[in-house]
């Protein structure tokens, strides 16, 4: 159940650190050998298994290209690896972090998380995460295999989206809500403020969605196919404010910034998601004052323009249908308040 941990997005700050990257030369020498056996033997604790989730995960590149584990290395061919870096400590420190639940049972928990808070530890946040403020308010809670260090945890958004999220709570419901998460058979409901006016009042954006070649901390959309994951996100319009729009962003699948990746994908980044292009003007006049008006905005919501707003799915136990709505925070309320009277007072 690994992979269900992918189907919500990493902290976007920790996505390089949590690799260690190794480059390799092949020697001319080289028999012709399995890739995943060949790196299995040339970096060190890797084993097989951790060797070929970087594969399936399009971390490992030969000749610049993502490859397959039974793909049989050559002479001179250049192979780049970016793997799992082993874990700083596999304890997590209690810490009484405030937390904002909104339901709770034996089971499992909703929280609604703030922006700017990461979801579990990692290199260069190992304190102050949603996790540390879990094990400090629970004695025990399960965790994935794989996944060490991440107890409660089936799913994540990033750093600075704010929203909700589901919390295991025992080893029966964890593995049930990983295999929603795996079906798709949970609903999760975004908000997203979009620079633009999409044509159409509603749409599906159908594109693989994988890292980018040039930058391992970026997400790019494969609409051939050819690299990522199969990713499906369903939007429509709630309200178009003349050069940005509010859209209601439904995901079937879940893969690492599928919605900022798919926005960017057909031309319309989240406003202010400094990571893909949606923190300098992209629709608009030219006019100082617009200018400023914008730069206010930025101060205003000073993170990308994402909230998850809704999540629904099959308690895992009792086997009743859970929907939970979690409102707009308070800077995402102030900046589409501040668009609704620039579009009222412009016009």
């Amino acid at each position: 159940m690994a992979e269900d941990l992918e189907l919500e997005n990493y902290d976007e700050d920790e996505e390089v650190e949590l690799f260690e990257r190794f480059s390799f030369i092949v020697d001319k020498g080289q028999g012709l050998t399995r890739i995943d056996k060949f790196l299995t033997e040339k970096v060190a604790h890797a084993t097989r298994n951790k060797v070929q989730t970087a594969i399936d995960a399009g971390n490992v590149l030969v000749n610049g290209q993502p490859t397959k584990a039974n793909y049989r290395v050559k002479p001179f061919d250049e192979i780049k690896v970016f793997i799992d870096r082993p874990p700083r400590d596999t304890e997590v420190l209690p810490e009484p972090i405030p937390l904002d639940i909104v339901f709770e049972d034996d089971y499992l928990l909703i929280i609604n998380k703030p922006a700017g808070m990461v979801v579990h530890p990692a290199h260069g946040n190992w304190t102050g995460t949603l996790v540390n403020g879990l094990v400090y308010y629970f004695n025990q809670l399960p965790t994935l295999p794989g996944n060490t260090g991440r107890p409660g945890l089936v799913h994540r958004i990033d750093k600075d989206t704010s929203g909700l999220l589901v919390i295991a709570k025992s080893e029966a419901a964890m593995t049930d809500l990983a295999k929603q998460f795996f079906h798709h058979h949970i609903d999760r409901t975004y908000i997203a403020l979009v620079w633009g006016e999409p044509e159409a009042d509603s749409g599906t954006v159908r594109a693989h969605v994988g890292r980018s070649p040039k930058d391992r901390k970026v997400m790019e959309s494969y609409p051939d196919g050819s690299q990522g994951k199969h990713a499906v996100t369903h939007w429509k319009v709630l309200k178009r404010l003349r050069y940005v729009t509010l859209l209601e962003c439904k995901l079937e699948t879940g893969r690492t910034h599928q919605i900022r990746a798919h926005m960017k994908h057909i031309g319309h980044p989240l406003f202010n998601d400094a990571m893909y292009g949606g923190d300098k003007i992209r629709k608009g006049t030219q006019f100082s004052k617009y200018k400023s008006f914008i730069e206010n905005c930025f101060q205003i919501m000073p993170r990308q323009a994402l909230h998850a707003m809704s999540l629904g799915f099959v308690h895992p136990i009792t086997h009743a249908k859970m929907y939970f709505e979690a409102p707009l925070p308070q800077d995402f309320k102030s900046l589409i308040e501040k668009w609704e009277n620039y579009v009222k007072f412009e016009s």
